[in-house]
């Protein structure tokens, strides 16, 4: 196991206590259909140890209160609280683009229905303010705003990402702000609610938060690769899911302006001039995207993001492990195959 799968695995293992008693507060139908997602059961309520996300935001959280000086456990309704707003919106995305696999599962809607999947999503998102109240702490009202905006911003994002598939022209400029929204937006305040809860200097907290944001693209750009070229039996997707569903992704946008022929022919794509639909097909549209540049250019995008997010944390640690830690959180991101 490398040193950083076994960072995001304590991480788990410090949070999961904290978020299977607030999960035991909801009513036994919803915590059924939440547990489930969280991968702690199968449909039947029968105990699985099935994959439960990577762990990320609420890792970051516990590293911006080590920054800070303080203990990771002040962190925890922090860490708790973005995974719970994550995994709230994993589940309302999936009954959105109507996805039926997530980590190699049935998605909550598939395996209920859709009524079912905006409980759950709604419940945890209830919970994530609990969490916060509950830690009486000095800084609760700073973290819980700092969520409230983060959220908000995430909803935007989906109002967004849902907006475009009706449009045919769609730039880059609104493709990057809606995943800044979508994905950067929590990832920042993953990255930020540690050290508020520690109660760090302003400086210290938007350093992190300016590090989240350019993570949160690194990850974002990251995942449109993967949605493309990812392989399924590691993704736990579909191949060229985000090509079945027409996707405007980063790499396709950037193409569609900046990829020439290569450009033109994918925008005939998108707007149905040109059908793909088998796999072969779909090889097709992928090979216009690599051939325009988007590709290309989305691997060096990330990369470039992933050094601007060190760049904002250099130096604001007093200690070497945790400055260590976030810098390879970013080159986790920008590597990774899921």
């Amino acid at each position: 196991m490398t040193p950083i799968a076994q960072t995001l695995g304590h991480a788990r293992e410090l949070i999961t206590p904290l978020l299977r008693k607030m999960v035991h507060r909801l009513d036994p139908t919803t915590r059924l259909v939440v547990s489930y997602h969280l991968g702690w059961c199968d449909a039947q309520g029968g105990p699985i140890n099935a994959a439960g996300g990577k762990a990320i935001r609420p890792c970051l959280a516990l590293l911006g209160a080590e920054v800070a000086g303080a203990d990771p456990e002040a962190a925890l309704p922090g860490a708790v609280a973005v995974e719970l707003v994550h995994n709230f919106s994993l589940v309302h995305d999936d009954l959105i683009d109507r996805d039926r696999q997530r980590r190699h599962r049935a998605t909550v809607w598939a395996q209920w229905d859709d009524a079912s999947a905006v409980l759950a999503g709604d419940a945890m998102l209830s919970l994530a303010y609990e969490v916060l109240l509950d830690s009486h702490s000095a800084q609760a009202r700073s973290a819980e705003m700092i969520v409230a905006i983060a959220t908000r911003e995430l909803i935007r994002g989906q109002a967004l990402d849902s907006a475009f598939e009706n449009r045919e022209d769609v730039g880059l400029a609104e493709c990057l702000d809606m995943a800044q929204a979508k994905t950067g937006a929590l990832i920042s305040a993953s990255a930020a609610i540690g050290a508020v809860l520690a109660g760090a200097s302003a400086t210290v907290t938007d350093a992190l938060a300016t590090y989240g944001d350019h993570l949160g693209l690194a990850f974002q750009l990251v995942d449109d690769l993967l949605g493309i070229w990812g392989r399924p039996e590691i993704t736990g997707k579909p191949v060229f899911s985000d090509l079945q569903s027409h996707k405007k992704t980063l790499p396709v946008t950037w193409t569609i302006e900046n990829g020439g022929p290569a450009g033109r022919q994918l925008a005939a794509w998108l707007a149905g001039e040109l059908s793909a639909q088998t796999d072969a097909e779909l090889a097709t549209i992928a090979e216009l995207v690599e051939k325009g540049g988007g590709r290309a250019w989305a691997a060096e995008e990330a990369a470039r993001r992933a050094v601007l997010a060190e760049e904002a944390v250099a130096n604001i640690s007093a200690s070497p492990r945790p400055d260590g830690q976030l810098r390879a959180l970013a080159r986790y991101i920008i590597d990774r195959e899921a």
